[in-house]
């Protein structure tokens, strides 16, 4: 059921390796289950180490504002923040939640290699073996994102718990807070994936880098703008601490497009056009050579005037 329909249909390939769209749309479905049976198949491993990741992705909060071995208050002078689970199903879902993020983050080397296997098709031999380099880059930059937000979730929480009224004790759910993590794991990750992206769309030859490097100014905003949703307290420090390593990302992909495009230009000067663009035309003279004559017919075939009269050798006055 899960054979790629690649194979299945071998049969309606032309010599390019065109597809109709009812397969394009079946090696889709094959390559999301693929996708989703790897996350699962990982949920359910990571559901057996459920406590220990509930402990690891608790940690850094614990550090920075919680209450540990019978410590009443912060450092700074300010009531501790205590973890709390309500509800009889809150347990049950808070494994569910952290087994399923850890299937999501772990599975990143399956399913980037899946959505890379739908895509390659379109590309010419000599680049499909950029498969693994693009799953070799793509876990790491997805596991930098999920790292940073780990990293940066003792200064949200102690600049979110700033806001505390004094003398009030903070109750934090597990259950809202590893939404939050999840959210910011998740987010974070994605993120880091933008200048992979970028790179797959310039091989692929949807896009160049001329027209990538015109929307810097745009990409730029539009990456400030995004880390300041992204991050929950939306402080300077927390959002540049996001947007900078996707910005010099972007740059860096930008950098290897460039590349790309010049090595794909050295081979086919026309690569960069667009479809309703005209190529160079080149319009220097050339000799012709010699002019061959042709002989001409020393009289031309009798034909009958039918009677009538000529006038210098014409039956007409014209």
């Amino acid at each position: 059921m899960l054979k790629s329909a690649r194979k299945q249909g071998q049969a309606h390939k032309d010599a390019e390796g065109r597809m109709p769209l009812v397969e394009h749309l079946r090696e889709l479905r094959n390559r999301l289950m693929k996708s989703v049976l790897a996350i699962l198949v990982i949920t359910v491993v990571a559901a057996f180490f459920y406590k220990n990741l509930i402990d690891f992705m608790l940690k850094p909060m614990l550090d920075s504002v919680g209450c540990t071995n019978g410590v009443v208050s912060q450092r700074n002078g300010r009531p501790c923040a205590d973890m709390t689970v309500n509800g009889l199903i809150a347990p049950f879902s808070i494994a569910l939640k952290v087994s399923l993020t850890a299937g999501v983050v772990l599975s990143a080397p399956v399913w980037l290699y899946q959505l890379w296997a739908f895509v390659a098709p379109g590309l010419h031999s000599h680049e499909k073996k950029y498969a693994i380099g693009f799953v070799g880059a793509g876990a790491p930059l997805f596991a930098a994102g999920a790292i940073l937000a780990y990293k940066i979730l003792p200064q949200t929480a102690m600049i979110l718990l700033e806001f505390t009224p004094e003398n009030a004790r903070n109750l934090l759910p597990v259950d809202d807070y590893l939404d939050l993590v999840t959210r910011m794991v998740v987010v974070f990750g994605l993120a880091f994936e933008l200048p992979l992206l970028l790179i797959l769309l310039n091989f692929t030859g949807v896009l160049t880098a001329k027209r990538l490097a015109s929307w810097w100014r745009i990409m730029v905003l539009g990456i400030t703008i995004f880390a300041a949703f992204a991050t929950p307290t939306g402080d300077p420090l927390t959002m540049m601490s996001l947007a900078a390593p996707i910005i010099a990302l972007y740059f860096l992909a930008l950098g290897l497009c460039l590349i790309n495009d010049r090595r794909r230009k050295r081979r086919n000067p026309d690569a960069d056009l667009d479809d309703d663009e005209a190529s160079a035309l080149d319009l220097t003279p050339v000799p012709i050579g010699a002019v061959e004559s042709a002989p001409a017919p020393s009289a031309l075939p009798a034909q009958d005037d039918g009677g009538r009269e000529r006038i210098n050798g014409y039956d007409d006055v014209t």
